[in-house]
């Protein structure tokens, strides 16, 4: 049966939700859009009379759907070369990933929460998103996923203790951000690594994704000195570069050209000093940046 225009008008007012639920939930822009075109085919297929809450049940089709996406990702990133990181994705004016309105939506948008959410279960993911994103309430979250209310509860507090180690290495403010992101560029671009490693904290580490493709740390880098030693000695190697700031899952990064395409730097930021650095390189997970 073909969509006729209301249904059609009805999705498309719903996809920005719908794509920023998938992506959270994937880490992936590509394997988000591919859910979002798949939860378009069911949609366009149902009797949408039946269909009482349009939103409610186009989220529990999309979250479905990355869910068992992403239970296949992980065999997948068992067997990936180095670090796997997050795709990042520009944000900014007309960003496709709402919603972003509060601190919350931000955070789960950032590649840094993105990364840690790489520890969780599936499940716990997607309860974790749903709550925190969306501020859907736990029945109807259970509703979404198949679960009873106080498993979702449950999940959401299993998943909010797995991640807050690593959280907590990040609470900071815009300013502060681009600041040191700004600074980051200024020494990057001198090759001056005592700047640089001035601007890093004592447990600051760096993971690179090259996914095989190309040339990449196979493991995180930790520590001041030997991270600012692999950014200098990386860029040393070439001749000429390029560097721009741009927004990046919410927040400032550095798009840098020693090929093609760009390549992203994204900070993850505590009180004064950077924690971590994500180095993606990956050209599988760049293409939008070309």
């Amino acid at each position: 049966m073909a969509p006729d225009d209301t249904g059609s008008a009805e999705f498309q007012q719903h996809r920005p939700v719908l794509l920023g639920a998938a992506y959270r939930i994937l880490g992936s822009l590509a394997d988000a859009e591919d859910v979002v075109q798949e939860a378009w085919l069911r949609w366009s297929d149902v009797d949408r009379s039946a269909v009482a809450v349009p939103r409610q049940f186009l989220i529990k089709v999309v979250s479905r759907l990355a869910i068992d996406r992403l239970r296949l990702a992980h065999r997948r990133h068992e067997t990936y070369v180095g670090p796997w990181l997050p795709e990042p994705v520009r944000t900014g004016d007309g960003q496709p990933l709402g919603p972003a309105d509060t601190a919350a939506q931000r955070d789960t948008l950032s590649l840094a929460t993105l990364r840690l959410m790489h520890r969780l279960s599936a499940p716990e993911r997607a309860v974790f998103i749903l709550r925190e994103a969306f501020e859907l309430p736990y029945e109807e979250i259970g509703e979404v996923l198949g679960l009873g209310e106080a498993h979702a509860r449950q999940l959401h507090r299993r998943g909010s203790t797995h991640l807050a180690t690593g959280r907590d290495r990040f609470p900071t403010d815009p300013g502060v951000h681009r600041e040191l992101v700004e600074r980051f560029l200024a020494a990057a671009r001198t090759g001056d690594r005592a700047a640089l490693q001035g601007l890093l904290a004592h447990d600051v580490t760096l993971w690179g994704d090259g996914g095989g493709k190309v040339r990449a740390a196979l493991r995180p880098v930790t520590g001041p000195e030997r991270v600012g030693r692999f950014v200098t000695g990386l860029l040393a190697k070439y001749p000429a570069i390029e560097f721009r700031v741009a927004e990046v899952n919410g927040a400032p990064a550095l798009l840098v050209r020693l090929g093609e395409p760009w390549q992203v730097c994204s900070f993850e930021v505590g009180r004064d000093r950077i924690t971590g650095i994500q180095w993606m390189s990956n050209p599988d997970k760049l293409r939008r940046f070309a």
